[in-house]
């Protein structure tokens, strides 16, 4: 999906594109924009949920002014991984982790979704930061939205499941080269924010099992 979004003073709005599945212990993998002051970064905000639940955030602020232009925001979603791209760069990977008792997103299929919503509690610096409704109508514009060879269920079955389809769907088993590796650190070193592996007040048992393997 290519994304420009809510330009100025857009504190307190999220910006939201998504995916996930119904029911009450839902899957889901989510890109969320947090609204600025005028003059800040946006904060890109990432995480995802397995059967209900979440807690996997990380948080980037990005190399350019994502309102100032469209950019593109790309999800690799199959059963080994799950990468979220900007611009074709790889800022985040989660590995599934199944093998240790991590449950992974991959036995609910998901739709895609969109928003633009005030959470002036939590979004800017917090929740310090309210919405200034003088500057509404907040507008962010998507277009060009593309679903490659995605799986599709129907009939209680998953296209996936078929041979000759995986056999047609390199994707299926896409990983990281080396390049992308490299790229992925550098967004990492220099721009990630936050990261729910290394917040040791949010867990002081110990953190999660999958931010323990390499």
């Amino acid at each position: 999906m290519q994304l420009k979004l809510v330009p100025g003073n857009s504190a307190g709005t999220v910006t939201a594109y998504y995916l996930k599945s119904p029911g009450s212990t839902w899957d889901e993998i989510d890109f969320e924009f947090l609204g600025n002051l005028s003059g800040d970064p946006y904060t890109l905000h990432t995480n995802v949920f397995t059967n209900g639940k979440g807690d996997r955030e990380q948080q980037f602020h990005l190399w350019f002014d994502p309102s100032a232009a469209f950019h593109t925001y790309s999800i690799l979603w199959n059963p080994q991984r799950i990468v979220f791209f900007v611009d074709g760069t790889p800022i985040r990977e989660l590995k599934n982790s199944e093998s240790i008792g991590v449950p992974f997103p991959k036995n609910q299929p998901m739709k895609i979704y969109s928003s633009l919503w005030n959470a002036d509690d939590w979004a800017t610096r917090g929740g310090l930061v309210k919405t200034d409704w003088t500057h509404a109508p907040f507008t962010a514009s998507y277009r060009n939205f593309k679903a490659n060879n995605a799986c599709v269920w129907s009939n209680g079955k998953s296209s996936c499941a078929s041979t000759s389809f995986r056999s047609r769907n390199s994707w299926l088993s896409q990983e990281l080269d080396s390049t992308s590796q490299n790229r992925l650190k550098w967004v990492q070193k220099n721009y990630m924010i936050y990261n729910y592996c290394t917040d040791t007040k949010r867990f002081p048992r110990g953190t999660p099992k999958e931010c323990r393997t390499s």
